[in-house]
């Protein structure tokens, strides 16, 4: 199938490398995450605690209210980056073939979002910096999920099979993300490190918009 060009998801893929690069190169990649990541307490405690201060070192921090955005582009390794830019590039390009550059930015950035809102949620005061597009990229893989994944026909009602179509994919996903905290249990905090929640709540934000965002996009042709 071919398909045109993704310019949206090249634009991420390429944005979030670069930001990586230079972090890196520099040396202010660990700053970089404190300065920029997502971090639950500066919401709950209204500023950010003095020890994280002190990590920082007079670097200025990201408005909070950016930061579910600013931390897509930091990554804890080479690893972290790549596995994440891989599915973008393979998910990114089909899902913005269906719902269109303006719908593929809408998607990313509301991942982002909820993703952010929903390690807030796991855990409210935590001080430490979430960093990753992996929250963004569980919404583009939702959103693929729906668009391209195999439609459960078990009812007669088409309305019932699509409502059915979207627990199956949600409840694999959070079993999934379980599975992977459950299974690091004990390397870290939050679960060896792996921001599940954040994952959950990016894929639940691809199941929710990708219909929309495909009516949207053909509505406005």
């Amino acid at each position: 199938m071919q398909l045109p060009p993704a310019r949206a998801t090249l634009t991420i893929f390429g944005v979030t490398v670069a930001a990586w690069l230079l972090a890196s190169v520099t040396g202010y990649d660990q700053i970089a995450a404190y300065a920029g990541g997502f971090i639950p307490a500066r919401f709950s405690e209204g500023a950010v605690p003095d020890s994280l201060e002190m990590v920082v070192r007079g670097i200025p921090f990201v408005p909070k209210w950016l930061t579910p955005l600013t931390a897509t582009l930091l990554h804890g390794g080479f690893i972290h980056i790549a596995f994440n830019m891989l599915i973008m590039a393979f998910c990114g390009r089909f899902v913005e073939a269906a719902i269109g550059v303006r719908g593929m930015v809408i998607l990313y950035i509301a991942g982002a979002y909820v993703a952010a809102f929903g390690h807030y949620l796991a855990g409210p005061t935590e001080p430490w910096p979430m960093i990753g597009a992996s929250g963004a990229v569980s919404a583009v893989i939702g959103a693929y999920a729906l668009l391209y994944g195999e439609k459960r026909r078990n009812f007669a009602n088409r309305r019932l099979n699509q409502i059915a179509n979207v627990l199956w994919l949600a409840g694999a996903w959070v079993l999934l993300q379980l599975m992977v905290g459950f299974a690091s249990w004990g390397g870290g905090q939050n679960g060896g490190g792996i921001a599940i929640a954040a994952h959950i709540g990016g894929f639940f934000a691809g199941l929710a918009l990708a219909q929309p965002l495909l009516m949207l996009r053909y509505r406005r042709a």
